[in-house]
């Protein structure tokens, strides 16, 4: 009898010291899911890809002087703006700091490794997460190039380029994306980039083509783009890359992802087709430069809503979205003679802004139930907080960008004088020919 109770005695105390060890153990790590890493990586590579479709979409628009320099621009974006987020932009932007900017404990990456950072996305490495995020970063200053094209220096370009990303792009993603960031804690809802991206790249792109001032062809003649082929190259390219910016950013394979995906595609055709059907109105045919350009409207509308809405809701957004964008390049800017090049303000700012709102009106949190509702499904403060996104991004936008075009126009000058602008910044920026002439 008592060897029995000893050794139950002995099992109570094997037993009760296996359970304190296990409550002592610390939580499992988060398990890295394969399909999401997966996806995730083809999705940076396809947002990736945007910038030299971009290149080509703005290529062929500018006069055949200066395809290169818009290569060029395009190019160096995505070079030097990879080494600016791996040293000092993904830290600013996405590190734990104050409700305004992001900390510098993350500078060179340090501390950013091949485990799940949870408050961003649980499943996959968090290098995969900055890969991602990097790609967005190199195309939103690139955005801002159809505004200057044809008469900006390379070397102010580089410069300016350089510290928009630091001081407006990086900024205004730890606000909307980034842990502790003001507008994130208030609520703001942008899926990805509408406000971040696109009103961002839109408002700076406005100011520069105000400042830069007019080519000297503005006020003389119509100038055609001198390779259509090409833009439509780049428009495809584009859109083939927004199934990455759109979908990717669900940070996973999963049911969002598709939600992403379906209306991202949507609302392009939507507006691709509403453009159209405009152009055939006012200017008598569709038209393939206003078909490519409804497309990249539509798509850049849907962004900030592209996992918050149902595919009736995106089919309205896009529709809007030409109807609004193609107002500003045809009346907007010739009612105030500013001249953005490229329309980079009136297709992305605008897009943005429309796109930011609709997300406050039709977001629905049967799409996503981490999301919130808008303002059409019973959630009228949704709106303002939209609204408030909108203001605050803008704004600043306007102001960083005034203030920093002004610093780099003092050091270094900005607009290329009046011969290099006559000959082309193709041979006079960059010594070269993006055409032969053959005898």
């Amino acid at each position: 009898m008592k060897v029995s109770r000893l050794v139950a005695l002995c099992c109570v105390l094997v037993l009760s010291s296996a359970g304190l060890c296990f409550a002592a153990q610390s939580p499992p790590a988060p398990k890295i899911d394969s399909g999401d890493t997966a996806w995730v990586l083809m999705s940076a590579a396809l947002v990736m890809l945007m910038t030299p479709g971009l290149a080509f979409f703005y290529g062929g628009l500018v006069r055949r002087k200066n395809y290169l320099s818009v290569l060029m621009q395009c190019f160096i974006v995505l070079a030097a703006l990879s080494i600016q987020w791996v040293l000092l932009g993904y830290s600013l932007s996405f590190a734990p700091g104050t409700s305004w900017i992001g900390g510098l404990q993350w500078i060179g990456l340090k501390g950013v490794g091949f485990e799940p950072y949870p408050s961003y996305s649980a499943t996959i490495p968090h290098q995969a997460f900055m890969i991602f995020q990097a790609m967005f970063a190199v195309i939103t200053p690139a955005l801002i190039i159809g505004a200057f094209a044809e008469r900006m220096k390379f070397s102010a370009f580089l410069i300016f380029t350089i510290l928009w990303a630091t001081f407006v792009y990086d900024p205004v993603a730890h606000w909307i994306w980034g842990v502790g960031g003001w507008l994130r804690e208030m609520g703001a809802m942008d899926f990805a980039g509408g406000a971040v991206v696109h009103i961002n790249a839109g408002i700076a792109a406005l100011v520069a083509a105000v400042m830069i001032g007019k080519r000297k062809c503005f006020d003389k003649h119509s100038v055609p783009p001198h390779s259509l082929p090409f833009s439509v190259l780049g428009a495809g390219l584009l859109w083939f890359g927004w199934f990455g910016f759109n979908a990717g950013s669900a940070l996973g394979a999963n049911a969002l992802a598709v939600n992403a995906f379906v209306v991202t595609h949507t609302a392009g055709a939507a507006a691709a087709l509403t453009w159209a059907i405009i152009d055939w109105k006012f200017n008598g045919a569709p038209t393939m430069l206003g078909t490519i350009s409804g497309a990249i409207a539509g798509l850049a509308t849907i962004t900030p809503a592209a996992g918050y809405v149902g595919i009736i809701s995106a089919i309205f957004i896009g529709v809007v979205a030409s109807i609004l964008c193609f107002a500003a390049v045809s009346f907007l800017k010739h009612k105030f003679r500013y001249d953005d090049s490229l329309d980079a303000f009136g297709i992305h700012g605008i897009g943005g802004i429309w796109g930011t709102l609709a997300t406050g009106l039709f977001a629905s949190k049967a799409i996503n139930p981490a999301g919130a509702n808008g303002l059409l499904f019973g959630n009228p403060k949704q709106f303002l907080i939209q609204l408030i996104t909108v203001a605050v991004t803008a704004g600043y936008a306007l102001i960083a960008t005034y203030i920093l075009y002004k610093i780099v126009d003092w050091a270094v000058g900005i607009r290329v004088n009046e011969d290099d602008e006559a000959i082309g910044l193709d041979l006079t920026q960059h010594n070269e020919h993006a055409y032969t002439i053959l005898d």
